[in-house]
């Protein structure tokens, strides 16, 4: 602690201007140096910054999350020649989404399981590292791998969300925790964390994930000195029987049916990713999720619009009170979260300017709202969707019935996976385009009008794993096709003014830059820079493996860098991916006139399809329901699929799936993630287990 208090003292006094005359700067890199480059970033830094975008100090660059980069000595006619300066390894094997931030020359980026990495730009050496200790065995209690999207800044301290739920602390210089929160304490359900935490006005802000696992989804605002809770807001709410804990839950409460007693499953609305801040209005913006469960029908049998799932709201940051919302997605039925990144902006409209917010959530549609009030000014499908038409001059979605109906199988477009999930998308006020990473992940879903909450049956996606979605997943095999594509879109004209399609859903998130510049990585292995005027591709390189995290950009010594943090994974990189090469989750920087060369790239090593394993075929469908419920969402269809960052079954040694009751009860791999199922699967599930894998390897085996 006395080297901690040293080190603060001493940043203070370089930031104060008290040395002597004769004493020396700090030497880059070192503990003095790193602790005055932290100590500076405030408020007032981040407004300042934004002017110019020397450093990139907050996650979405800016308050306003533009990831716009003022820097152009990086351009349309120079970008060619950018190369590598250093990579580095951050040692993981699961999925990286992390945007680094970088001050004066010194970078903070996550890996999975939250482990935080401080890096020395100069030379791309290691500074610190800082794990968290998140236990692996209970990976399983979150949806969408063990990823973490990064850290706040502020005043000499890094904060950290822990995937386990707990908020932390650390001294900028060392990595040392200088405090740590349960955030999740005193909550029912399996809460996790992944997102970026958030520091407005001195105070950290952080939501949580867990929806589909049956939560009531909330917002928390720490003391950025102290850790002391300051307000939380939840987004919906809970047991009527008891008293709200403020007139926006009263409010949101006579949008839900208690007949559904949709506290038991928690009701969702997790604010599990995007926020953003105006201060001269003095409100920060909540993009909110899904509802627990997916079910409309199961949830609120009635029907109403279940505020405030799937939708923006704007509080006040000193209290936490409610000012205003705008629901995208009334009476959510298909986890259409409303998560996903946020951006202000001040547009003209109609020949007025206007503040508006800048949205394009799961449900495929591009929303401008004024973000003073609330009001909707305009939405347009930035894909193809089959749930509505459009919205009206209310703001309201104008709905295909059999979208909701959910007695039989249907073709959600989008599906869960969203037109748009987390990867964060950016807007140029030069070209006025905002560049979105647009996909599809065809998924087939029917009510399940026996769901039960928490009961465990086969059949039921992952229900052995805790979800609770009240629908079944591909009852049918999915008619529409899948696609990944970059969308540049005119918010103002609510129209692609450009696209680039790609060989795969689940594309990296983008950052556009005053060089007429926009860099986005790829779900096959490269990061592509573009012509930020109409598409162009200017340059590119390969990462070995796919690309889901946004890169920086920003200076140093008088020279701009472009980096970017690669890890495949996510959702649907836990079972699919798009390139023949692994590697571990590595930091590649970028500069013109770079020559270092590219760490080596691993093929995939996968075996022939599965062959051998003895079964009894009447214990193939007992083995499909089992499958479905405890294993197919992180292992995917057994030969089916080519498997993610978790190997697919279907193409695995023989011996493995001779002896996987071994594997599934306290198995090596728990130290990498995979659940203990003792005490949840019988032998005779086990033998079922079997028989599904090597039945499926069989049935799809060319003759």
């Amino acid at each position: 602690m006395r080297s901690i208090t040293g080190a603060i003292a001493l940043g203070a006094w370089l930031c104060a201007g008290l040395l002597p005359a004769h004493a020396q700067p700090a030497a880059p890199g070192s503990a003095a140096h790193v602790q005055v480059a932290a100590a500076k970033v405030d408020g007032n830094f981040i407004r300042q910054n934004a002017g110019r975008t020397p450093d990139w100090p907050s996650y979405g660059l800016d308050y306003a999350e533009t990831r716009f980069s003022r820097l152009d000595q990086v351009n349309a006619a120079n970008v060619k020649d950018l190369g590598l300066v250093w990579s580095y390894d951050l040692e993981s094997t699961r999925g990286v989404e992390a945007t680094p931030l970088v001050v004066d020359g010194v970078m903070y980026v996550t890996a999975s399981w939250s482990v935080v990495h401080a890096i020395d730009v100069r030379t791309g050496r290691r500074l610190w590292t800082f794990d968290p200790q998140v236990d692996k065995s209970k990976g399983f209690r979150g949806c969408c791998d063990v990823v973490n999207r990064g850290v706040a800044l502020y005043q000499g301290r890094v904060y950290v969300a822990a995937y386990d739920g707990r908020l932390i602390a650390l001294d900028a210089a060392t990595g040392q925790k200088v405090w740590e929160k349960n955030t999740i304490e005193g909550q029912k359900g399996s809460y996790t964390i992944t997102g970026a935490p958030r520091v407005f006005k001195g105070k950290v802000i952080i939501g949580n994930g867990g929806a589909e696992y049956g939560v009531r989804g909330y917002v928390t605002a720490y003391d950025a000195k102290t850790g002391d809770q300051k307000w939380r807001w939840f987004v919906v709410p809970g047991d009527p029987s008891k008293p709200f804990e403020d007139a926006s839950m009263a409010r949101a409460a006579k949008t839900w049916d208690p007949s559904g007693k949709y506290w038991e499953a928690g009701g969702g609305g997790t604010a599990w990713d995007s926020f953003a801040f105006d201060p001269e209005l003095n409100l920060m913006y909540v993009g909110t999720g899904n509802g627990s469960p997916w079910s409309h029908k199961q949830r609120s049998p009635k029907g109403g619009d279940n505020l405030y799932l799937g939708s923006v709201v704007a509080l006040d940051p000193d209290t936490g009170a409610y000012k205003w919302h705008y629901q995208e997605t009334p009476g959510d039925n298909w986890d259409y979260t409303s998560t996903q990144t946020m951006i202000l902006a001040d547009l003209q409209i109609d020949g007025k300017s206007r503040k508006v917010l800048l949205h394009a959530p799961k449900n495929g549609f591009f929303f401008v709202i004024d973000r003073t009030n609330g009001k909707f000014v305009s939405a347009k499908n930035f894909t193809e969707v089959n749930w509505a038409t459009g919205f009206d001059k209310n703001g309201r979605p104008i709905e295909l019935a059999a979208a909701r109906d959910g007695s039989k199988p249907y073709d959600a477009i989008p599906g869960p996976f969203g037109a748009h999930n987390w990867h964060p998308m950016s807007f140029n006020p030069q070209t006025g385009l905002a560049y979105l990473p647009a996909q599809h992940v065809p998924l087939n879903l029917m009510d399940d009008k026996d769901w039960k909450f928490d009961e465990d049956k086969p059949g039921r996606p992952h229900a052995a794993l805790g979800w609770n979605t009240a629908k079944f997943a591909n009852a049918e095999a999915p008619k529409s096709k899948p696609f990944g594509r970059l969308v540049a879109w005119d918010p103002v004209a609510q129209k692609e003014a450009w696209g680039v399609d790609y060989a795969s859903p689940w594309n990296g998130g983008t950052l556009t830059t005053a060089g007429n510049l926009v860099f986005q990585g790829t779900a096959d292995g490269r990061l592509v820079a573009y012509d930020a005027r109409n598409g162009t591709k200017l340059w590119e390189t390969p990462t070995g493996t796919g690309v889901v995290a946004a890169p920086a950009t920003y200076m140093v010594d008088g020279k701009q860098y472009v980096s970017v943090a690669v890890g495949w994974g996510g959702v649907y990189g836990l079972s699919q991916r798009a390139t023949e090469r692994q590697g571990p989750g590595t930091v590649y920087t970028f500069a013109v006139g770079g020559t270092a060369k590219m760490p080596a790239f691993v093929a995939y090593r996968m075996a022939k399809l599965l062959q051998g394993v003895s079964y009894d075929q009447a214990k193939v469908q007992a083995g499909t329901l089992l499958y479905v419920a405890n294993c197919v969402f992180c292992h995917g269809v057994p030969g089916v699929d080519r498997g993610g960052n978790i190997p697919n079954l279907g193409y695995m040694d023989a011996t493995f799936i001779e002896n996987l009751d071994k594997f599934v009860r306290k198995g090596p791999a728990m130290a990498r993630g995979m659940p203990d199922f003792t005490g949840k699967l019988s032998d005779d599930d086990i033998d079922s287990l079997k028989a599904f894998i090597q039945g499926t390897a069989d049935a799809i085996r060319p003759k």
